[in-house]
């Protein structure tokens, strides 16, 4: 029997990551290549025309399992009735630009936003925060949607986790399928900490060690971890634009697994409400590892932490108060 089709809002659809992520969609690369969906994409009235193209594409692409789309300005219009919520759109640093600014900008964003899901999404609607500063934008959202349970309300850290695994697969020359369990504690910024020593790698003779494969501490602690902070960055050196196919990859794999489980003995980063695991202050939104059943994630409990993970942990989640602070300090 066919399933019901599902509402999977994506904000800023007509930017970059946006225009990646919406036929990954289409595709079943989030939900599952049996999972129809309905596509809701929100952008700004500047941004209207790009948006239309955007959908006249979604059109002549054909994907069997796109079952309507919903292209709008409107945030009423675009969050009614969503099951999932990927929230792309919001208010980039500009060069001169405070970090107040900046805040205050997408506390007036996530306000309204949030308050549209609030009243017009679906129940039990899951949401990803991916704009930037995305954990203090996820804790902005949360305050002004109370009724959605905070254990819906994630950021993105997964681009940063697949980065990891992608530095990792090419210093050990292995497939990228074959390393699991690397984590980012943190903040999405370069303050977060990449963390291999619950990594393994699977070999011929059975699941090894990454820092015992890898056999260089001090790579492993200066230039792997410095390299996974820094990638955006060197991306948009690169580029010349900031990274949205990994982006909008990333985010299909946040959802899936968070919809559709992760394997067994297998975790992976997310951004989420911290309960005060590992120390983290209860009331952040922090990476941790995390496993995935029936739609709900569980942190993963229980992991040795060495004292330098400890001060990188202490580190990221001290930036992460500091931004809450500030956040709140916009909010009046």
């Amino acid at each position: 029997m066919a399933k019901e089709p599902m509402r999977v809002l994506v904000t800023g659809a007509a930017g970059q990551i946006g225009y990646a992520l919406v036929p990954m969609i289409a595709r079943g690369v989030m939900l599952g290549a049996d999972q129809p969906v309905i596509l809701h994409m929100l952008d700004i009235p500047p941004a209207v025309e790009a948006l239309n193209g955007v959908k006249m594409e979604l059109v002549d692409a054909a994907f069997p399992l796109l079952k309507g789309v919903v292209a709008t300005t409107d945030a009423v219009e675009a969050c009614t009735g969503v099951n999932v919520a990927v929230m792309v759109g919001g208010f980039p640093r500009k060069e001169g630009m405070e970090r107040k600014d900046v805040m205050s900008k997408n506390v007036s964003i996530y306000k309204s936003q949030a308050s549209a899901l609030e009243a017009h999404a679906a129940p039990n609607c899951k949401v990803l925060v991916v704009a930037n500063p995305a954990n203090t934008n996820a804790l902005i959202l949360k305050e002004f949607a109370p009724s959605i349970p905070e254990k819906n309300i994630t950021c993105l850290t997964r681009l940063d986790h697949n980065r990891a695994f992608g530095q990792i697969s090419e210093r050990l020359n292995v497939q990228v399928s074959d390393v699991k369990n690397a984590i980012i504690w943190g903040n999405h910024s370069s303050t977060q900490y990449p963390d291999v020593n619950h990594a393994t790698v699977k070999t011929p003779n059975g699941e090894k060690p990454v820092r015992e494969l890898v056999a260089n501490d001090e790579w492993l602690n200066t230039e792997f971890i410095s390299t996974v902070q820094q990638r955006g960055a060197a991306i948009i050196k690169a580029r010349k634009f900031s990274s949205a196919l990994s982006a909008a990859s990333s985010a299909c794999d946040h959802i899936r697994n968070w919809v559709l489980g992760t394997p067994e003995g297998t975790f992976v980063s997310m951004g989420v409400y911290s309960d005060g695991s590992y120390g983290v202050p209860a009331g952040l939104i922090y990476s941790f590892p995390v496993t995935c059943s029936g739609g709900d994630w569980t942190i993963v409990q229980g992991l040795p932490i060495d004292k330098f993970s400890r001060e990188k942990m202490d580190a990221t989640a001290q930036e992460l108060s500091e931004e809450k602070a500030l956040a709140y300090s916009c909010l009046n």
